[in-house]
């Protein structure tokens, strides 16, 4: 990031620096759960979290706090407000991100992260011994997969996300076969696992590539795919959201694909699950 001088920056060009309380805070405005100040073409937060409490809750809803009193701009400072405010929460990169996996794990687990019921259904619509979790970001839906006892693959695009699953992985004991890949182009055999999941992935893409994922899930999955997405009244552009999507978008995207069957439902969300063509 480059400095910028103050009052010439645009909001989405600002530095974002975000570090640990370090007691008493002077010239700082604050959120329910950070502090912050504007300084120079950049934005310095603030905030509380440790170890022990460090978790993907705490830390999208603080940040998005920031982002609805216009302190953050854009996915990109969402972002990286993120990764920063993770690993300043404990000593060292290695022991922070060991925290925030297994926290998050723990309170998607227990239901009390507010995104557990999203996992509670999808977990339950698993069928078979083999999942492919596609988009799987960070990568909790997967790890909860293999402490339910699935053999569990995982993909995504990034190539730092997947590096942190694989740590995650080998670090809580909990085996993920973590690979790079786009989920247009899965880099899997025909009818390679039981189950493939795309779990708030849709709405990520354009509408011309939404059908090729589910095309390719399909072309995966031996018994079944399922399909999550959020219902917003607009896109969510600090998570980086393309499509508004209803109950009409899912079954627009059943009728536009070959499958041997289709149960759209509603849940939190939307809810398509497909049944291959043998």
């Amino acid at each position: 990031m480059t400095m910028v001088n103050a009052g010439t920056a645009a909001p989405d060009s600002q530095v974002v620096l975000v570090r640990a309380k370090t007691g008493a805070e002077q010239g700082f405005s604050a959120s329910a759960q950070l502090l912050w100040r504007r300084d120079a073409g950049r934005v310095e937060i603030a905030h509380p979290f440790t170890e022990d409490t460090i978790a993907d809750s705490v830390m999208v809803s603080s940040l998005s706090e920031l982002v609805e009193l216009g302190v953050l701009h854009g996915q990109d400072q969402f972002e990286d407000a993120a990764v920063q405010m993770i690993r300043s929460s404990a000593d060292g990169d290695d022991a922070a991100w060991r925290a925030y996996y297994s926290n998050s794990v723990d309170e998607l687990a227990d239901g009390s992260s507010p995104f557990s019921p999203v996992h509670l259904r999808a977990r339950s619509l698993i069928v078979g011994d083999d999942v492919l979790e596609v988009g799987c970001c960070f990568g909790f839906f997967a790890l909860a997969c293999a402490r339910d006892g699935h053999s569990v693959r995982a993909c995504d695009i990034s190539p730092g996300a997947i590096d942190l699953l694989t740590r995650a992985s080998a670090s809580l004991e909990l085996p993920v076969d973590a690979a790079v890949a786009d989920a247009r182009a899965l880099p899997y055999p025909d009818n390679h696992v039981d189950t493939v999941t795309l779990i708030h992935l849709l709405e990520h893409l354009d509408d011309e590539d939404t059908t090729t994922a589910i095309n390719e899930a399909l072309r995966v999955a031996r018994q079944r795919v399922v399909i999550a997405v959020p219902f917003e009244e607009e896109p969510t552009e600090h998570f980086g959201h393309l499509l508004q999507l209803t109950e009409v978008d899912l079954r627009r995207w059943a009728g536009k694909v070959d499958h041997g069957g289709a149960d759209i439902f509603t849940d939190h969300g939307g809810w398509l699950v497909l049944t291959p063509r043998q």
